[in-house]
Parts: C-alpha cells; sequence; structure tokens
C-alpha cells in the first residue's frame, strides 16, 4: 500500500529533496505552502517522478489561526502516514536586536506555529499502524551563540517540544523524529559563504531522514558529523565559549 505524506513547507529545498525520494516508491502527497504557483510546479515534478498524487494546498502556516480546521482539511483527502515539517526563516540576527517586531517574526514563525501543527498532527494523525511526525530543526538549537541566538533560540524550543511529544507517544504507533541539519545548500542561506566540508546538499538531508526513520531514530544530526561539533560545542566551558565569535 502506498503511503501519503503530508508536507507542511512543501517548497522548502529540503522537503523538495526528501519527497523526490519518496516520489519513486508511489507516494502520494499532499503539499502545503504558500506560492500556489511554485506549489503546481512541484507538484508536477513529483507526478513525473511516480508519485500517485500530489495535491498543492496554498495556505500560509505562519498563519495561527484556525489551525485545527486547516490542518483537517490537509488530512482530508487521505490521512497521511507521514507529516513532514519543513518550513522556517533564518531571519536577520542583526535586525531582530533593534527591532521587537523581528525577533517576535522569526520565534513565531520557527517555533510558535510551528509547535502549534505538530501539536494538530499528535492530536489528529491515527495511531491505527505506525506513522511518524518528521520535524526539520537546526544545530543552532544546541547552545546559544551570538551570531544567531534568536533563531536558535527559536530552534531550540523546537527541538525541546518535538522531543516532549515523542516522549508522550513513545510506546505508541506515531513516532516522532527531530532532524537537525547544519549548514545547507538552499535558498534560506543563499546570503552566506559557501564552501568547506561542513556544507551538505538537500539531499544528503533527505538522505539521513531516510535512514533515521529505518533505525527509529528520536534525533537525528543531518549530516551525522555534526553530532559531535555540537557536543564539543556544548560542553565548551562558558569563559572559553564567550571568547569565541560562533
Amino acid at each position: 500500500m502506498n503511503e501519503t505524506i503530508l508536507v507542511l513547507g512543501a517548497t522548502s529545498a529540503i522537503a523538495l529533496a526528501y519527497c523526490r525520494r519518496r516520489a519513486s516508491g508511489g507516494a502520494a502527497f499532499v503539499l502545503v505552502g504558500r506560492c500556489g504557483e511554485r506549489l503546481s510546479t512541484i507538484a508536477a515534478d513529483l507526478k513525473a517522478r511516480g508519485a500517485q498524487e500530489a495535491l498543492p494546498i496554498v495556505s500560509d502556516l505562519s498563519d495561527m489561526t484556525s489551525c485545527e480546521t486547516r490542518f483537517r482539511e490537509f488530512c482530508a483527502p487521505d490521512m497521511p502516514d507521514q507529516v513532514l515539517l519543513t518550513y522556517g526563516m533564518l531571519g536577520d540576527q542583526g535586525q531582530a536586536e533593534e527591532n521587537a517586531g523581528a525577533t517576535r517574526h522569526i520565534i513565531d514563525v520557527n517555533f510558535t506555529s510551528a509547535a502549534l501543527w505538530l501539536q494538530m498532527a499528535a492530536k489528529h494523525v491515527p495511531r491505527d499502524k505506525p506513522r511518524s511526525i518528521i520535524v526539520i530543526s537546526s544545530v543552532a538549537g544546541d547552545r546559544g551563540r551570538r551570531s544567531n541566538y534568536v533563531y536558535g533560540a527559536a530552534k531550540a524550543g523546537l527541538t525541546a517540544f518535538a522531543e516532549g511529544l515523542a516522549h508522550r507517544l513513545h510506546g505508541t504507533n506515531l513516532h516522532v523524529l527531530t532532524v537537525k541539519p547544519g549548514f545547507v545548500d538552499t535558498p534560506m542561506t543563499a546570503h552566506l559563504e559557501r564552501g568547506g566540508l561542513l556544507w551538505a546538499s538537500p539531499d544528503q538531508v533527505a538522505a539521513g531522514i531516510e535512514q533515521a526513520l529505518r533505525k527509529k531514530r528520536i534525533v537525528a544530526y543531518t549530516p551525522r558529523f555534526w553530532w559531535p561539533i555540537m557536543t564539543t560545542i556544548r560542553l565548551l566551558p562558558r569563559p572559553i565559549f564567550f571568547r569565541t565569535k560562533l
């Protein structure tokens, strides 16, 4: 039986890479995002790659009004076997330091709204058979750093929320996986200088998601080398850490 995947933030590069991998196996998709034209293009791409169905739904996921009603509408075509939450924004740390509205927007997009959609998934996705909720967080949430602590704080909150959800659902058929990428070559990071061994492609992250799902992991760093890196950063004594410009 083919699986159905509900993608919250379907225009993200990581979402597209993951969906392309699943399309060849005949998966069906419900693609939610803000840009209707882009969603239609992605839907056609996935169908050409073997997807059974790809239904685009235009919705601003950062808008938290009527989230329960809207989530039911997302699930109306077919109850999902997987819910993939991938949307977010990096934001501008400098603007956030000067503007309360910018700080709130970064937090609302990356944490508050995302947490509500995860709560809706946990409430409405049935547990009659094995199903998954996949949350894209970030290594940025592992420790507050001067260069991006607003975004990092939002992702830290999302990671904690997802881990609590995984704890709550432990022993049921609903598995929660939190994915922590590092630097990924996507439009969101287009303004950053690229190059070096720490950068990954969206497809590398997608491959890491598939592997983590097979192994029923609760948290997955993608690529895996981020685990020892972030462990070191977390354990640095504060007097040493505060001398860095991370």
